[in-house]
Order: C-alpha cells, then sequence, then structure tokens
C-alpha cells in the first residue's frame, strides 16, 4: 500500500472521484489504482469561497508509484505466551479507561472483573433522565457515574492530541461495535450520546464474551495491602475479593474513593485545572461564521470552533468540549452541588452550540498544600452555584451582558474572580473570530469544573503506583483527559500487566 496527501474534491462531491485524483497526482491511468482507502478527511475553510475538502489516502498501484509506502496502523497486542496470573485483575470503573483496559485484558485470557458503582448503561440513562426531568439525583449512577463513564453524555468526541498507535485499536472497536465508518478517518470524529448508549452494550458483550465479568453497583471502597503490596479489596464493604492487579479507573468525580487511597498513604500530588462556564449561541451563526453561510453546513456538517486567548494575568482561556447543535445539561454526581457538561446527539442538529469557556487554575491558587486541595477548591464553586438557585441542581444562567456589567450578581460569584476577569478580557478577541460570540444575548451557564482531575495519582514506569499491583490510570488519575487518551491509557495499563506476568515467567 501507499500513501499520498493533498487529495481535494469539493463539498458534496463524491469520494469516489478519489481514484481518479490519485491518478492524476501520481501520473497514473485510473484503472492502475486498484484498492483505496480514505485515512484522513479534514476541511480547508480558510477561503470561506473555496472550501476544500482535503484527504490522505493509502491505495494499491499497479507499477511504479511515486509515493510513500503506508505506514502499518494495525494493532498487535502483547503476547502472554501463556502466562497468566493466578487471581484475576480487577478493574474499578467502566469508562472509557476501565473499558479498553478490560477489552484488551479480556482478549489477553486475563478474565478481569470489572466493578462499576453505576448503573449500567440501559438503567443510567433512566437515572439521569429522572435528575434532568425531576431533581431526583442518585449519587451512585449519573452524568459522571456508571457505565461508559462521563462521556457516555457529552458528545463523544474522537480526537486527541496525543499520537499513538493505540488509536487506532480504539477507533476500530467503536467502529466494529457499531459506530459510523467515517470515524476511521475524519480529522474530528465524533460519536454521539445517542449512538454511544448502543455502543458501549456491545463492547461490554465483547468483554463478556471473552470471560470477563462486569458487575454494576459495585464501589470500591476498600483496599488491604501488605508489606506495600496489593493483597485485596472490599466492595460495598461487604465482599472482599483477592487480586493481586488493580486497574483504578474510577473517574475524576470520585473524591471518596481518592480520599481513601490518600488514606492509604498512595502518592499522589496536586494538579493544575480549569473552572469556568458554559456560552450558547445559535448553531446558525456558528456556521456563518466558520463556513461562510449557514448553508454550507448541509454539505459540512454543523460547525465547529476551537478558541484559545493568553490574559494579562497569564491565565489562559478556551473554550472546552464544543458541542455543536447541542445542549447544557445538569451533571451533578453529589447533592449540594451544582455542575454542568455539554452534549450532543450524532446528528448534532439542535438550534444551539454550547462549549465550556474555561480559565486556568494554578496549584498555586488552592491555598493549602494537601494533596486534594484542588477537590476543595471546585467544591466551593460548585456549593456556591447549588445556593445561587435556590438549592436546586439546575445550573445558574445569564445573558454575557449582564454577565459583563457586574462583578457582584449572583451569577459571578459563581467563579473565581480572576475566572470572570479573564473571561471578559478573552470575550471580545473571540467575538473577532467569531462574529457574535460575544453578543450581549449570549446565555451563560454555570459552573463547569469537571474539564480534568485536579489530582495525579503518582505511577512509575510500569504504570503502578506507590503501592505494588495498584494501577491509577484514566482521566481521574490525573493521566489523561477526554475519551480517546483515557482510553489509549487504559490499553498501556492492561499491557502493563500483561508484561508483568510474562516477565515472572
Amino acid at each position: 500500500m501507499y500513501r499520498i496527501h493533498q487529495i481535494i474534491l469539493r463539498p458534496g462531491e463524491d469520494k469516489n472521484l478519489i481514484p481518479s485524483r490519485i491518478a492524476k497526482k501520481t501520473r497514473n491511468s485510473e484503472k492502475a489504482i486498484k484498492e483505496w482507502e480514505i485515512v484522513r478527511e479534514s476541511v480547508d475553510a480558510r477561503d470561506k469561497n473555496d472550501i476544500k475538502m482535503v484527504y490522505t489516502v493509502d491505495f494499491l498501484c499497479e507499477g511504479k508509484v511515486n509515493a510513500q509506502e503506508a505506514p502499518d496502523m494495525t494493532y498487535r497486542p502483547v503476547s502472554t505466551k501463556g502466562a497468566f496470573p493466578d487471581k484475576r485483575p480487577v478493574i474499578t470503573g467502566s469508562g472509557p479507561c476501565g473499558m479498553f483496559a478490560a477489552l484488551i485484558l479480556s482478549e489477553a485470557g486475563f478474565a478481569p472483573l470489572v466493578i462499576e458503582r453505576g448503573h449500567s448503561v440501559e438503567d443510567r440513562v433512566r437515572d439521569v433522565k429522572a435528575f434532568k426531568e425531576k431533581g431526583i439525583l442518585d449519587e451512585e449512577s449519573n452524568v459522571q457515574f456508571g457505565e461508559g463513564g462521563a462521556g457516555t453524555f457529552s458528545d463523544g468526541k474522537l480526537y486527541t492530541g496525543t499520537k499513538d498507535k493505540r488509536i487506532r485499536k480504539v477507533l476500530e472497536t467503536f467502529y466494529e461495535a457499531g459506530a459510523d465508518p467515517e470515524i476511521l478517518y475524519r480529522q474530528k470524529p465524533h460519536i454521539g450520546t445517542d449512538r454511544l448508549r448502543k455502543i458501549i452494550p456491545e463492547i461490554r458483550s465483547r468483554i463478556l464474551k471473552n470471560g470477563g465479568e462486569i458487575r454494576f453497583s459495585s464501589k470500591l471502597t476498600e483496599i488491604y495491602t501488605e508489606n506495600g503490596k496489593l493483597k485485596s479489596i472490599s466492595v460495598n464493604n461487604e465482599e472482599e475479593i483477592h487480586t493481586d492487579d488493580l486497574i483504578l479507573a474510577q473517574g475524576q468525580s470520585a473524591y471518596d474513593t481518592i480520599n481513601m487511597l490518600h488514606e492509604k498513604g498512595m502518592f499522589m500530588e496536586q494538579k493544575a485545572f480549569s473552572i469556568g462556564i458554559r456560552i450558547r449561541h445559535e448553531q446558525r451563526m456558528i456556521d456563518e461564521a466558520q463556513w461562510g453561510s449557514a448553508e454550507n453546513s448541509i454539505l459540512l456538517g454543523p460547525a465547529e470552533y476551537k478558541l484559545s486567548r493568553r490574559c494579562a494575568n497569564k491565565r489562559g482561556v478556551y473554550t472546552f468540549c464544543m458541542c455543536p447543535g447541542g445542549e447544557v445539561i445538569p451533571a451533578a454526581s453529589s447533592k449540594g452541588y451544582t455542575v454542568i457538561n455539554g452534549m450532543s446527539n450524532s446528528a448534532r442538529d439542535g438550534k444551539y452550540a454550547n462549549c465550556g469557556l474555561l480559565v486556568d487554575v494554578n496549584k498555586s491558587d488552592f491555598g493549602s498544600a494537601h494533596p486534594l486541595a484542588g477537590f476543595d477548591f471546585r467544591g466551593k464553586y460548585e456549593k456556591i452555584a447549588f445556593e445561587t438557585t435556590g438549592k436546586c441542581h439546575m445550573p445558574p444562567q445569564t445573558t454575557y451582558g449582564d454577565f459583563a456589567l457586574s462583578e457582584e450578581d449572583p451569577f459571578s460569584r459563581c467563579i473565581p474572580r480572576f475566572v470572570r476577569d479573564s473571561i471578559i478580557e478573552a470575550m471580545p478577541y473571540f467575538g473577532r473570530i467569531i462574529k457574535g460570540f460575544d453578543g450581549k444575548d449570549s446565555l451563560l451557564k454555570a459552573v463547569e469544573t469537571r474539564s480534568s482531575s485536579p489530582v495525579r495519582l503518582i505511577r512509575n514506569e510500569k504504570m503502578m503506583s506507590s503501592i505494588e499491583g495498584i494501577y491509577p490510570a484514566g482521566e481521574g488519575a490525573g493521566h489523561a483527559g477526554g475519551i480517546m487518551s483515557a482510553a489509549v491509557d487504559g490499553i498501556k495499563t492492561a499491557e502493563s500487566i500483561i508484561r508483568r506476568y510474562m516477565e515472572n515467567e
């Protein structure tokens, strides 16, 4: 196979024209192009009057071709060579990290046990609906906790800044479980929360078929060690399970679990994170700004954006988890705290776009050297947001015009002063890039605090913590951010466990 870049089509042109474009660029006949596969599709919209679809393509061709050979993108699992643990590994959490760790271990014949404090995705959908419509919060099964993790109720974004060969394994797994084949090559692939709810049970079925086990409503409540090594764990303070390998993929909202691990002496450290709000605009406005006209969205799909600005106070302001055609949803996991998130379905066909508008929070802002001080810092503003709406988990809201007028209004108190000042400084700059972004009627909701973990659980080169046999992984451990990087971290952690038993063989 050969790889060629910069194959150009116009929006709406048939992809079956790609072989003729390859032939022209390589100076071959179209008949010589025998097989072809899109590797990457992106949109070049720098000139709104001349938008292009740009492709990277792998292809087979008869005869000599002046093109580079295509790299091998096949994921190759770590060989076990018949080396298996006496006790099955346990994974706590079934978000992207835990789910892919379980998949890799099950494919290797390790028969992992997954314990998930929340419910299955089918039951979890009902829990989230009851919270959204009736305000009934299940503190163990909600937008943050449950099968699929927090990403299940988001946009299902599958792009990441990391480059790792395991990314292909993640994308292919989602595709095989029912995702659109376009996720394999789009520059910014996404699944959508509606599709994720159907795909996650398919991946669960693969884990079970391979000999794994998944238990819902099962929370890690205690760990037992001996001479610095993991001996066993307790589930729901009721059952003791003996294991030599525990992957911690509990997610960043599981403060109780992380606090328990800290009390047990696990090494961890503070980590900078971000706090902010969500801003909502009409999707039509975003399409016109990005594509040149709202009509182009018919060919190109709803437009996205990514904005950032360094302020005079040295704080970064940036957009996060932009959800085209989506909605802002309440995302609390504990009573007395208000948290929000953005969510889109696969069609992204809603009237409004939204994104997180976040500001850097430094470790020096925490006011304490305690490793878990970041949780207290973000919790302070989640509590204020809860109080602002009359002790209700629905998010406080205002318009940007009112927000910019007064720093003493109830909404502004839901975020730190430096966050408010940074957003106000950055907004005119963002408005120059996307016309109308800083419009006075732009709707703001608070508070967004769960973009990343405020703590990092320290691990060594073998992915192991200060307690032998425990592997902190994923977003909750401070080693990933988003679905893709968390899934990749889960795969890497599973590979490390497999190698551990190969070395001991």
